[in-house]
């Protein structure tokens, strides 16, 4: 299939990506592609103008900025698979990320551009949610951060305006957590058809899941039921039941609303069984 006709610009610095785009309101950013371009060959998608942003230098890179991991968001899934830095402060993400496509995919894919398309299973978008993540974002008129929980406003929709580009990923360094992703893949594209998110901080647990509605959702009734509990196998297998209803969740030829609803309480209980060391 063939994309519609559409112009390409390739921007050197972040100042440039931002006058192109407020320049093209119309144009779509081009990170790895491998959301957008699909798109575009099948026509769900018709952008005038592509602005390709994947050699724009200040916005890769994994860093410690004090207490928080300062993530680039032009950062591929093979560099955060394979970051020790990650790997020591926040596991939950190169697990995650290993879990994603195939090699390839890994290779040009990245978390911003996982972040902006927002698909409803995507995998970083809960990991995100359970880390209590904030993004910044820099606009026209300035930056601004937006936390997490109000980043994801629906089925590919976030809180992004027009104009504006996600640079960083702030997560809140937490020593001696333990976390853990478990997931259900879609045997083809491997898409989380439901994917459970739990980091644990001390007495403190938080939770989300993808794949199951229109967006991430942090699973609330996960982390109450299991506030100020021994994590035992007990107590886990009792909290992680009717976790979501059924009634709202996502319905496809992949997974009825009913079995998507049975698969949150099976991740959520696997994730905190491995997060737990059980």
């Amino acid at each position: 299939m063939y994309t519609a006709p559409f112009s390409y610009k390739k921007a050197n610095n972040l100042s440039e990506a931002l006058s192109l785009l407020q320049q093209n309101p119309e144009a779509k950013l081009l990170a790895g592609g491998h959301s957008l371009i699909p798109a575009m060959k099948l026509r769900l998608a018709a952008p005038p103008m592509l602005i390709d942003i994947s050699k724009v230098a200040e916005l890769r890179g994994i860093r410690r900025d004090g207490d928080t991991l300062v993530i680039g968001t032009m950062t591929t899934y093979r560099e955060l698979e394979t970051s020790e830095l990650l790997k020591e402060l926040c596991p939950i993400i190169p697990q995650a990320v290993s879990l994603i496509g195939d090699p390839m995919v890994r290779t040009k894919g990245t978390i911003g551009g996982s972040l902006a398309h927002a698909d409803p299973a995507a995998d970083l978008p809960a990991s995100m949610l359970a880390l209590g993540a904030q993004i910044k974002i820099q606009g026209p008129s300035g930056s601004r951060v937006v936390e997490a929980e109000q980043f994801f406003t629906g089925m590919f929709s976030t809180a992004l305006q027009e104009g504006e580009i996600l640079t960083e990923v702030h997560i809140p360094i937490r020593p001696g957590a333990r976390m853990a992703y478990a997931k259900f893949p879609h045997p083809a594209s491997r898409y989380a058809v439901v994917g459970v998110a739990v980091v644990l901080d001390g007495n403190s647990l938080r939770a989300a899941v993808t794949g199951a509605g229109e967006h991430a959702m942090r699973l609330t009734k996960l982390e109450q039921a299991l506030a100020g509990k021994p994590l035992t196998a007990e107590n886990i297998a009792a909290a992680c039941q009717g976790l979501l209803p059924a009634d709202h969740l996502n319905h496809d030829l992949v997974a009825s609303k009913e079995y998507r609803a049975h698969l949150v309480d099976v991740m959520a209980k696997r994730a905190l069984m491995q997060a737990a060391g059980l």
